[in-house]
């Protein structure tokens, strides 16, 4: 489904009187999002939300949908310095009587919040339709992540109870403190220690396990293990501070039967090869989209860089002779190299009003998984796509001589990039073939990333960057200077770490085959080994940025 068209079939028309979705964004990974959830979003008008959950719901909503500010950072209240918050019932009720379709998106749960079901009370009163989207709750989301059950086999009837720090009373918390069942305590990363110290006047022992999470779901996420009696003291030694931006909310879990002793082994999510990592990718979203997805399987929070600009060739006769060759039967084979390749031709398909049937007779040739993807997207399927290497090398390999008798033409399109090798001219040309090698596509180096984006790859803020070839080695450290040593480099190749090393560079990680997925798989072992290696010394597993000098370690942030 296509998160920018909106579900008519799901969502009817909406009366002059508007509709309201109130839905649940979840405790936090956009990933936790459910299909009606994507389905309300796509068809919003209006999406109002706190600027965490508009993060997590943003990209599902449709092209210009209307997102009002709830709070407004250069308007202060007769407080000082205290930001103007917008009533978000007040921006919801207009919305709706203009006659809009309104999502109003609430962290987890929409039952599990209050401000939530008074909005509902609103609409019911002034005879607005609104349908409520569960989401996950954060006090059975976060748990999940964490790697705590809350209850196994050995559970007794007392079940689970939840507590809000914030407004639990004095009778709340001796009810907990005399049951034995397991407690999910949503506090703040300031107040879990006087949250604990609560539980135990109140009648808890002192030994009861405990885990505190904050940023759950998130790669963010970070979890402590201790007890009751314990906590103050592991936030003392581990230097857990104050947020810089205010009261952190953290979810704690506390019980023998929450399994929280063995979390060590049930911890899936932040024990993943690349958790936290932050990677810098230099290629443009569209080319590093199912690379960044791979990442993010890893646990990684990638960061796409475009190095390379792509543009139209600078006399474009030559690409439209070829193409119109192509129509008229001119060419046995055509060859694509790249996915740039493929849309060049694609694009100039589009500008003679063709389509994929112009391929009907002739034998398609592909590099490479990506490219070979795009050309299936465009309606043809490759002929020959090398076996081995997925090279220029490895397609000569596979690529058959030209036989007078079985090829009744002998020439083949070959449109590429204008810095584009002859390794793949010069074998056809040795196959007998010949060659009409035209330029489809300039490539040139792109603009500077932003200032924070160029600071933090010289001062070791990423902590790994993949290079996918050598251009995008020479043309990063172009635009935005030289990644710091502490920073982990991947490259795809011999040739591509070879320009790294002449630019000053450590090579880490090196791909067993010219592949972006087998580069971050690479990548995710290389992680894993120094995770293990890390844990089996007895020590804290670190991110590599957090090894630089003046990094902040053990810090919330």
């Amino acid at each position: 489904m296509n998160p920018t068209s909106p579900t008519t079939s799901a969502f009817p028309a909406v009366a002059a009187h508007g509709h309201v979705t109130f839905l649940g964004a979840g405790p936090g990974d956009p990933g936790l999002l459910t299909l009606r959830a994507v389905e309300a979003l796509a068809a919003a008008d209006v999406l109002i939300a706190e600027p965490e959950v508009l993060e997590v719901v943003r990209t599902h909503a449709r092209t210009g949908v209307d997102t009002p500010q709830l709070t407004i950072a250069d308007e202060v209240s007769a407080a000082a310095g205290v930001p103007v918050i917008r009533d978000a019932a007040n921006l919801v009720m207009e919305a709706a009587r203009s006659g809009r379709r309104v999502v109003r998106a609430v962290t987890g749960d929409p039952g599990l919040d209050g401000n939530a079901a008074e909005e509902m009370l609103v609409c019911a009163t002034e005879g607005i339709p609104f349908e409520v989207v569960p989401g996950i709750p954060t006090a059975v989301g976060v748990p999940a992540y964490a790697g705590v059950p809350l209850r196994d086999k050995h559970g007794d009837d007392n079940g689970v109870r939840f507590v809000d720090a914030k407004s639990a009373s004095a009778r709340c918390w001796s009810e907990a403190g005399t049951s034995d069942g397991t407690l999910v305590v949503s506090a703040t990363l300031e107040t879990v220690s006087s949250a604990a110290a609560e539980l135990v006047s109140a009648g808890r022992k002192p030994d009861t396990p405990l885990t505190v999470t904050v940023a759950g779901t998130t790669t963010r996420q970070r979890t402590w293990s201790a007890t009751l009696g314990t906590i103050a003291q592991v936030f003392k030694q581990g230097k857990v501070l104050p947020s810089p931006e205010g009261a952190r909310p953290v979810i704690a879990v506390v019980g023998e039967h929450s399994a929280a002793a063995r979390r060590e082994d049930l911890a899936w999510f932040e024990s993943k090869p690349l958790f936290g990592w932050r990677v810098l990718v230099p290629r443009t979203k569209e080319q590093a989209a199912s690379l960044s997805d791979q990442l993010r399987s890893y646990g990684a929070v990638p960061h796409e860089v475009p190095t390379i600009a792509v543009e139209p060739p600078r006399t474009p006769q030559q690409m439209e002779r070829a193409v119109k060759g192509l129509v008229t039967g001119r060419y046995e084979w055509i060859a694509f190299t790249s996915v740039n390749a493929v849309k060049a031709v694609r694009e100039k398909f589009e500008e003679y009003g063709l389509d994929a049937r112009a391929f009907a007779g002739i034998k398609v040739a592909a590099v490479g998984e990506q490219t070979a993807a795009s050309l299936v997207e465009f309606g043809v399927k490759p002929d020959l796509v090398p076996s081995g290497e997925q090279s220029a090398a490895g397609l000569l390999e596979d690529w058959p001589p030209y036989d007078p008798v079985f090829d009744p033409i002998d020439r083949v399109f070959l449109p590429r990039a204008d810095i584009a090798t002859e390794t793949l001219v010069a074998g056809l040309i040795e196959l007998g073939w010949e060659v009409d090698d035209v330029t489809a596509y300039r490539t040139v180096r792109a603009s500077p990333p932003p200032a924070d984006t160029r600071e933090a790859i010289k001062g070791g803020g990423f902590d790994a960057v993949m290079f996918t070839s050598s251009s995008t080695v020479r043309n990063l450290v172009g635009i935005a200077g030289k990644p710091h040593n502490v920073t982990v480099i991947a490259c795809i190749g011999p040739a591509t770490a070879k320009t790294a090393e002449e630019h000053g560079l450590r090579v880490d990680v090196l791909s067993p085959e010219p592949s972006v997925s087998k580069l971050a798989e690479a990548l995710a072992e290389y992680g894993a080994a120094r995770r293990e290696a890390a844990k089996e010394a007895g020590e804290t597993v670190f991110r590599p940025s957090e090894r630089r000098p003046g990094a902040r370690r053990r810090r919330t942030t």
